[in-house]
């Protein structure tokens, strides 16, 4: 499939990017290398390989929940710059 310089202008344009000519031409070439690299791979017979999300097998790593006995509010709030009614107080952004 051929990439024409029109079609990367387009998409240079939708990306508010500045291209000169010896850029289209380039990236035009490049991006049809790509696309030819893509319909080989599209050629190989992957009906035997089972899809993955990862390479690498992923395994969680949960600990136990335990009750355990939080800090006191006093403590918390001892070195608090601005507090109100036992939670910190912050100015407001937006």
């Amino acid at each position: 499939m051929a990439i024409s310089k029109d079609t990367v202008k387009y998409v240079a344009h939708l990306a508010r990017i500045k291209l000169t000519e010896e850029e289209l031409n380039t990236f035009s070439g490049q991006l049809e290398e790509v696309l030819k690299y893509m319909e080989k791979l599209n050629k190989l017979d992957i009906s035997s390989i089972s899809p993955t999300s990862h390479i690498l097998p992923i395994k969680n790593v949960y600990r136990e929940d335990k009750i355990r006995p939080s800090l006191d509010t006093a403590a918390v709030l001892k070195n608090a710059i601005q507090k109100k009614d036992n939670h910190f107080s912050v100015p407001k952004v937006i």
